[in-house]
């Protein structure tokens, strides 16, 4: 059975960021979140250089965890 929002593996690996990333942060004794997603660095984009723009991107929708320590981070390219 199909449906009209069927998509092939390779569609929605286009529709999706080259990379998956997945971050925790920590405020001790407080709060934990853990949020992941997709993304695609500009060209010349370092793993540092990604890892603080998520940090950036998770904190304006989360304003209290811009200070939080990160537990984990994870960024690899977006393929099997």
């Amino acid at each position: 059975m199909t449906t009209q929002n069927a998509q092939t593996p390779a569609a929605a690996s286009t529709s999706q960021g080259s990379h998956h990333w997945v971050l925790t942060l920590e405020l001790p004794g407080r709060a934990a979140m853990t949020q992941s997603g997709t993304y695609t660095p500009p060209a010349g984009t370092t793993r540092y250089d990604a890892y603080q723009a998520l940090r950036r991107y998770v904190a304006a929708d989360h304003p209290e965890m811009s200070r939080a320590n990160v537990m984990f981070f994870t960024l690899e390219p977006n393929q099997l």
